[in-house]
């Protein structure tokens, strides 16, 4: 299995096209960003090619291949003001596995090792994470690899009927 990584440094089209199509799939929506009601669930939210540009001036955003197909994409903010511990010099780290054959193959897991090293590269020595409670499987990964959990803020997001808490994890490097 041929995995790499790649710092996003110039956004393009097929890359904006990716991240929104991963942004609005159904089963990925609850996964990825918080949602207060079944409607937010289903709402679109695109992003523009000015806007990824933005982004990667605030967030190091790395791309994940997998037999050089574009799986998914990582990243990491410094110090971003919804950090449940404010310590200075802590990233902020999320991933998103968007392509359905990039899960279930031990990608999350390299890619994690893999920023944290470019984190520590940094100098930074501390990353925390939010993970919803029903995703069991990053929880457990995250676990596997070190992350203690520091906080569950409650009714945070919507899924499946009801709310549910955000786990707040955080790991030294």
């Amino acid at each position: 299995m041929n995995v790499h990584f790649a710092k996003l440094v110039e956004p393009n089209t097929e890359i904006v096209n990716a991240f929104n199509k991963w942004d609005n799939h159904p089963d990925l929506i609850p996964f990825i960003r918080p949602n207060q009601n079944k409607e937010e669930t289903e709402q679109q939210w695109y992003r523009s090619l000015d806007d990824l540009k933005d982004r990667v001036n605030t967030h190091h955003i790395y791309l994940i291949h997998l037999e050089n197909k574009l799986v998914g994409e990582m990243n990491y903010m410094i110090d971003p003001g919804h950090l449940y511990k404010k310590v200075e010099g802590t990233a902020w780290l999320g991933i998103t596995i968007g392509e359905p054959d990039g899960r279930g193959k031990g990608i999350g897991f390299k890619a994690i090792s893999y920023l944290e090293n470019e984190i520590k590269k940094q100098g930074l020595t501390r990353i925390e994470l939010g993970v919803f409670e029903f995703n069991r499987q990053a929880y457990k990964l995250y676990k596997n690899m070190g992350y203690q959990e520091v906080a569950r803020i409650p009714d945070f997001t919507y899924w499946n009927g009801k709310m549910h808490s955000d786990i707040r994890m955080e790991k030294f490097l």
